[in-house]
């Protein structure tokens, strides 16, 4: 897989420097999608975002794996739902979901919910965790069967993030690497 070509969609507020995807992108040199505003995200801004990344991305250099946390899995489906360039996405690993249709997102994410539940047009892998506070478990679950991903169920881990202590996080970048078909 060429680095380039893995896209890092942080959630909402951004990945921080001790997140497994900051790290990965220092590391491997995947290229986060920058979003205008971190703190109060648009939906319809967030999918425009991301297909400018990927159309930019001269086609005949290779497909593309989307690397996908909290609010970045549910950005994910979205774009999913509407683009024409999923073709292009070979695969995506989708990290700790976050459910902004819980009351106490709905109000700070409002162009969020629904959630997309349509299958995604590529394979997908969903980690979820038993003690995430912005998903429940079962949900994340559902998510998983909604979208076709195959689901990993990673233990109490949190929210998969800098304070679960999973450093580098080699186990998901084997993860990620099952979705390379190069």
């Amino acid at each position: 897989m060429k680095p380039e070509h893995v896209l890092i969609l942080p959630g909402w507020q951004n990945s921080g420097p001790d997140h497994w995807q900051s790290r990965w992108e220092a590391q491997h040199g995947y290229r986060r999608v920058d979003q205008h505003d971190w703190m109060t995200p648009r939906r319809g801004d967030w999918i425009a975002r991301l297909e400018d990344v990927i159309l930019c991305i001269d086609e005949g250099s290779g497909p593309v794996l989307l690397v996908a946390h909290s609010l970045g899995c549910i950005l994910t489906a979205a774009w999913a739902e509407i683009s024409r360039s999923t073709a292009r996405v070979q695969g995506a690993l989708l990290v700790a979901p976050g459910d902004p249709e819980r009351d106490e997102l709905r109000g700070v994410l409002p162009s969020w919910a629904p959630i997309v539940r349509q299958r995604l047009p590529f394979p997908s892998v969903l980690v979820g965790s038993r003690n995430d506070p912005y998903c429940a478990f079962d949900k994340a679950q559902s998510l998983a069967q909604s979208w076709g991903s195959r689901f990993i169920d990673l233990g109490e881990r949190g929210h998969i993030n800098a304070e679960s202590g999973l450093g580098d996080w080699a186990e998901g970048l084997v993860w990620l690497k099952t979705l390379d078909r190069d």
